[in-house]
């Protein structure tokens, strides 16, 4: 990628650490880019392009991933008028570059749920409603999203509804939840780390392995196994049944977020999950 000097993530890392280089980052994000300082050190610049992203990430970094001491980049610098962040590097190969079925996958998925587990028991919440009724709520706006774009038939539409009352009349504890939870973000190294907290925020806990579970876990169960051996525990019944509600969410999202971004994986994401919850 060609960066100059009128790119705002470069001033970023001039202001902050003087002349630095671009490295190659082929698996990076077209939107961040990793710059080298005189004395070797590596840096990630990041600029977003929606300011409630920009806003998410960085409070994110202030306020929670200090629990993720060692595991998460370290905010250096930022640039609040475009939308820019500063971070230091992680170290190591991204975990979805891991060989499908070897010891490497399932040791970061050990890791991933060893480090989730610190974040979540830091910043655990009291069971109570608040966090299902928010949650059908939002859901309810997916559902009406997808039925006016004529994604879903009326049995689908049901479906997903009865999964928001569902999540509306369940109690739930709550944590701080990464809300992207996948190998993609997470980086396999001398130490396990974890990158991409806009989505960050207060959420019902479980809803954090949900990606997982209807992304990677379904066709290889021995991922899920590791991942809840390094979190410290299983999900009981209860927290089994509200997974299923959560890949409702995760179904009318992926159908939605694919039709509008023309992304026809996505789509099909969305319609295999559906699919499974019929």
């Amino acid at each position: 990628m060609i960066a100059t000097s009128d790119d705002p993530r470069i001033r970023l890392a001039h202001h902050f650490l003087g002349a630095v280089e671009v490295a190659p980052g082929p698996l990076l994000p077209p939107r961040a880019l990793r710059v080298v300082s005189g004395d070797g050190r590596h840096f990630v610049a990041k600029q977003h392009a929606e300011r409630d992203r920009y806003a998410g990430e960085l409070h994110a970094y202030r306020a929670w991933v200090t629990h993720l001491t060692r595991h998460a980049p370290k905010l250096v610098g930022r640039d609040d008028a475009t939308r820019t962040l500063l971070l230091t590097a992680l170290t190591g190969d991204r975990a979805d570059t891991a060989a499908p079925g070897s010891p490497e996958e399932e040791l970061a998925h050990h890791e991933a749920g060893h480090v989730l587990g610190k974040l979540h028991r830091a910043t655990a919440m009291p069971q109570g409603g608040a966090a299902g009724a928010a949650l059908a709520e939002r859901f309810q706006s997916w559902i009406v999203r997808a039925v006016h774009a004529d994604l879903i038939d009326t049995a689908e539409e049901n479906l997903l509804k009865h999964h928001a009352a569902i999540l509306g009349n369940s109690g739930m504890d709550s944590a701080v939840c990464h809300l992207d939870y996948q190998p993609r973000n997470w980086l396999i190294g001398d130490t396990f780390g974890v990158c991409d907290f806009e989505h960050m925020r207060h959420d019902a806990r479980v809803r954090d392995f949900a990606r997982l579970e209807f992304r990677r876990w379904q066709a290889a169960s021995h991922l899920r196994t590791a991942f809840f051996d390094g979190y410290g525990r299983a999900l009981n019944d209860t927290e089994r049944r509200l997974l299923e509600s959560f890949g409702a969410i995760e179904a009318a999202t992926a159908l939605v977020k694919g039709h509008q971004e023309n992304d026809p994986t996505l789509s099909e994401h969305g319609r295999t999950v559906l699919s499974r919850l019929t």
